[in-house]
């Protein structure tokens, strides 16, 4: 498995932050898998200190756990943590759909192109972007930077579990249909409506990912016993 260099300068602890996570959302590094500070310096052509310190952060974030012995393994998706994840995220796109309706919001429909775009090709980062792009425009439409800051914090996660989804191409039709959906209601002033979209969105999200994984760990099982 490579990972992209990364281009000499002084402070790198935000582009391997960024690198690893997007490695670990795209599977590029595997639930599991053990990884050292001395082989990811050398591979991304860094020094091991922003390595070292882009690794704390990675495991204060939970994307990775201590190894048995020496080391890092990327953790572990865990089905009932993604649930509880998808229910605070559908109660803030809830209200960030809300607050944006009443601020009479406009939503770029770029974003509902690129998004259809994104999900016709096979570049799983390209969908995941394209996804996150989407629903950051809406909280900050929303006028409450708590929602921004907030919400984001959860997309580190949903970020992994979206990419360990669609990298088995069973990535859910109407996904754009359903943003387009809440665009509209937003772009109409009906913040009943935006909102209640918004939260059902998350909802069927949550069971298709979610029971895709509960599924994907029963056949695990299955083939190891």
């Amino acid at each position: 498995m490579s990972l992209a260099k990364i281009p000499s300068r002084t402070d790198y602890v935000d582009e391997v932050y960024k690198t690893l996570l997007d490695a670990i959302s795209a599977g590029k590094l595997a639930p599991g898998e053990r990884i050292t500070q001395e082989d990811l310096a050398e591979r991304l052509n860094v020094s091991r200190s922003p390595v070292l310190q882009a690794l704390r952060l990675l495991k204060k974030d939970g994307l990775l756990e201590e190894a048995p012995g020496r080391g890092l393994v990327v953790a572990k998706l865990n089905p009932v943590q993604i649930g509880h994840l998808y229910q605070v995220r559908g109660a803030l796109d809830g209200l960030a759909a809300r607050l944006a309706s009443s601020r009479h919001a406009k939503i770029p429909l770029s974003l509902i192109d690129a998004g259809r775009e994104a999900a016709a090709g096979a570049d799983v980062k390209a969908m995941i972007e394209a996804d996150t792009a989407f629903h950051k425009a809406i909280y900050e439409a929303s006028g409450n930077p708590f929602i921004v800051d907030n919400a984001m914090l959860h997309w580190i996660h949903l970020r992994r579990v979206m990419g360990a989804v669609l990298q088995r191409s069973v990535g859910r039709d109407g996904i754009w249909d359903e943003h387009a959906a809440i665009v509209t209601a937003i772009h109409d002033g009906n913040g009943d409506l935006a909102a209640a979209l918004s939260e059902q969105h998350t909802d069927i999200a949550r069971e298709a990912l979610v029971g895709n994984l509960q599924h994907s760990e029963s056949e695990l099982e299955r083939m190891e016993a």
